[in-house]
């Protein structure tokens, strides 16, 4: 059963624009940079926390971007082309059943724990997020047999996004695990938010750094 990171190689102006201005594209970068890494390790430590003996656990990143840049220890899988729905369906089609979690939101990583159990009942899961989206989808291997149908039509990035994935799938029958709600990273005021967390990590740290919370070096 998978645990795959869908995510965008962090590159200055292709990722987290909505941050810019006040942030600069290379501080924009590196924002993504550090979630994206938070992310990859909040995952090795759910997988070796995961009891033995259970059902084994594959890291994969859903990858846009050069190969060489990331995921060591994980397998890397290039996202299809066209828009979020096609790209989660396509990699629930490749990979079977398993959650697909987003690069921005890494102190909820623990709660897949709760989504890879579900899947292993064949129980869908979502995890709603609070600008109207959702940070993660799991899918039993009944959804996942039928993965173009749990997405197709959903619209995405709107701020009703989840309840809808959420309607396409108990519509569809499917028995659905809601994991705890979080908070995506979009906005400078979601940027802010990250800044005073309790959560510890990288993120936390560059994003103190770009909005001149924290010394950005001796001088």
């Amino acid at each position: 059963m998978h645990v795959t990171i869908i995510a965008k190689a962090p590159r200055p102006g292709e990722v987290k624009t909505r941050l810019c201005p006040p942030c600069t594209h290379q501080q924009a970068a590196e924002v993504a940079a550090a979630a994206l890494s938070d992310t990859i390790v909040g995952v090795q430590r759910l997988i070796n926390a995961w009891p033995a003996g259970g059902v084994a656990l594959q890291p994969v990143l859903l990858w846009d971007g050069p190969t060489d840049e990331w995921g060591d220890g994980f397998t890397v899988v290039a996202q299809c082309a066209g828009g979020l729905g096609e790209r989660l369906a396509a990699g629930f089609a490749a990979l079977g059943p398993g959650v697909i979690i987003g690069m921005e939101a890494p102190a909820a990583v623990p709660h897949l724990a709760l989504g890879l159990r579900a899947a292993a009942r064949d129980i869908d899961s979502l995890g709603l997020a609070t600008d109207g989206g959702y940070w993660m989808v799991g899918l039993g291997a009944h959804s996942a047999a039928h993965a173009h149908e749990m997405f197709t039509d959903v619209p995405m990035s709107s701020s009703h996004t989840g309840l809808a994935q959420l309607r396409r799938l108990t519509g569809l029958g499917r028995p659905v695990r809601l994991l705890p709600m979080a908070r995506d990273l979009d906005t400078v005021e979601d940027l802010r938010a990250v800044a005073v967390a309790e959560f510890d990590g990288q993120l936390r740290a560059a994003a103190r750094r770009v909005l001149g919370m924290e010394p950005t070096g001796s001088g």
